[in-house]
């Protein structure tokens, strides 16, 4: 079946020519007043064009996978395009990704192009072997002491319509990266069978609707906007840095543009929430808010839903790796899931959508070949979280074992394996308990990280509480990390003794956190790059064990 989504900017040109497609900040007045410039559906089309006939006459072609490195704005999704145009195949990575794990994810997606920043084309001097596969450079900016071409040279002044690849639904659309939290990031192959149900669920069952004005406080999902008829306002905020994000600056344009709809993790919108909580703020024009990029605590959602009289807070699941996949309303949380959750019973992320299929299997490290329905768990039974569905990618880019271990085939294609482990209500709802590689097997039995930090989060000092095990599978003592809150930090050791029995009490109401004795103090919790929200386990757990093993030498 043909299939290309960059067909759906030229339909938008074709339908709503001088409508605002993209609004991007352009610096702040001597009252700090923001600046913006945009370009309309038709103006973003055209120059799509001239990108794409620039690149193509450079030699960039179809099945060209092509590194982007540029900043989030009005070039990356306008030359995201133009390479959609030509049907080559655009590699996305987090601009926040660190230097080794970026270069090795360079060497494993082996681009024939690339298309950067002037950084980049340092970085691939510097370090050129994971660049060897590549033949054509274009520069977005200045070029300097390299070879290659600059964008700006590249862009054609014809306003002659390019032709757009007749690819299929099986053909190569993208590769984007998943955000590492568990080890260096792996490279997802995107066909553009996928792209069109995910833009059908968004639009037929999230609620997406043209005309809308979508805050893209998470840059990659502007990158479905053109083919939704949507909007994007690109805020003033650095993608890298979400916790650095200037709540003001969002409110700032909500209201300029009146924005409608936002895609963003739950620590954006936390911020947001007390920033709008602590001036009586209301965000009038919201009609729906999306968080996700990790669990969402109940409070996030009840904080902010007094901050959108007018619109819906949904909690979606997904990963990288197959997304959307759920659809949670807000309101579900706060009447009935929420309560659950702090006592134990995982985030409810509700029932799946757009045809798929969620099942329950064993927990199991170990990589399962074939599909078979006896692998199915019973509703409230604990295991790992698999999915099956249009949205579902079917494999990672050169890691055959990554593939293998997260992959089942079956007579009519692939269940994803979501390395999340969780159980199906009665209801079909998915309930999530915690990582699967962050489990903690005790000789008592499983802890997982969600049910056991929402017990302890709720104590008024705790701002962030992290579950770790210390030894092997079936042996580990189970630790809590504790990141207070800046006010109610302990000062001394008596306070902190104060704070972990009272915390020890607070475990004593729950089976599942009654014999949780050790608790450590951590100063900062690292997190993941892409939502600056994903709590690094792995590391907090190395951490841990230097500070038990140390207390039990002492």
């Amino acid at each position: 079946m043909r299939y290309n989504i960059s067909q759906a900017l030229c339909d938008m040109a074709a339908r709503a020519p001088y409508r605002a497609a993209i609004v991007f900040p352009a610096g702040r007045d001597a009252r700090g007043r923001a600046k913006f410039t945009q370009l309309t559906f038709q103006q973003l089309n055209a120059l799509c064009d001239s990108y794409a006939h620039g690149l193509a006459q450079y030699g960039i072609k179809q099945g060209d996978r092509t590194l982007m490195m540029i900043r989030p704005g009005m070039e990356l999704i306008a030359v995201t395009f133009a390479l959609l145009k030509i049907g080559a195949v655009p590699v996305l990575i987090d601009p926040g990704m660190g230097r080794k794990a970026f270069l090795q994810c360079v060497a494993e997606t082996e681009p024939t192009a690339l298309i950067g920043i002037p950084l980049a084309h340092v970085m691939r001097k510097v370090f050129p072997k994971p660049f060897r596969n590549v033949r054509r450079f274009v520069t977005v900016g200045k070029r300097l002491f390299w070879d290659g071409a600059t964008l700006a040279e590249l862009q054609t002044v014809s306003r002659e319509p390019f032709p757009v690849a007749p690819t299929t639904t099986e053909d190569e659309a993208a590769v984007a990266f998943t955000s590492g939290g568990t080890g260096i990031p792996k490279g997802v192959v995107y066909l553009h069978g996928i792209f069109k149900k995910q833009v059908e669920i968004m639009r037929d069952e999230m609620g997406v609707k043209e005309g809308e004005t979508h805050l893209s406080v998470m840059y990659i999902f502007a990158l479905f906007n053109p083919a939704l008829g949507v909007t994007t306002i690109i805020p003033d905020m650095d993608a890298r840095k979400t916790a650095q994000v200037n709540p003001a600056y969002l409110v700032e344009s909500i209201e300029t543009f009146g924005v409608t709809m936002s895609l963003g993790s739950p620590l954006i919108w936390s911020i947001l929430a007390d920033y709008c909580s602590k001036r009586s703020l209301t965000l009038p024009s919201l009609q729906h808010v999306f968080m996700f990029g990790a669990e969402v605590m109940p409070d996030v959602v009840k904080r902010f839903a007094k901050a959108m009289p007018n619109g819906k807070i949904y909690t979606p699941y997904g990963a990288t790796e197959a997304l959307p996949l759920t659809l949670m309303p807000g309101e579900e949380i706060l009447a009935e899931t929420g309560a659950k959750t702090l006592t134990g019973a995982g985030v409810c992320v509700g029932k799946p959508i757009g045809g798929l299929q969620a099942r329950i299997i064993p927990i199991s490290d170990e990589p399962i070949a074939e599909w078979n329905e006896s692998l199915a768990l019973p509703t409230e039974q604990i295991g790992e979280i698999v999915i099956k569905g249009e949205v579902v990618t079917r494999e990672y880019v050169n890691r055959p074992r990554q593939t293998a271990e997260a992959k089942i085939r079956d007579d009519s294609g692939f269940w994803h394996r979501m390395g999340d482990l969780g159980y199906l209500d009665e209801q079909g709802r998915i309930w999530v308990c915690g990582r699967k590689s962050h489990r903690v097997e005790t000789p008592a039995g499983l802890l997982l990280p969600v049910q056991v930090e929402a017990v302890f989060t709720q104590h008024p000092a705790v701002k962030r509480a992290a579950l770790v095990g210390i030894g092997a599978y079936g042996q580990q003592q189970p630790v809590v990390i504790l990141e207070t809150q800046p006010a109610q930090s302990p000062r001394n050791e008596q306070a902190k003794q104060q704070l972990i029995d009272e915390l020890r009490k607070l475990g004593e109401q729950h089976e599942h956190t009654r014999a949780i004795r050790a608790f450590f103090f951590h100063p900062s919790f690292p997190v993941d790059v892409r939502h600056n929200t994903k709590i690094d386990r792995l590391a907090l757990r190395d951490w841990a064990a230097r500070q038990y093993n140390s207390s039990k030498a002492s």
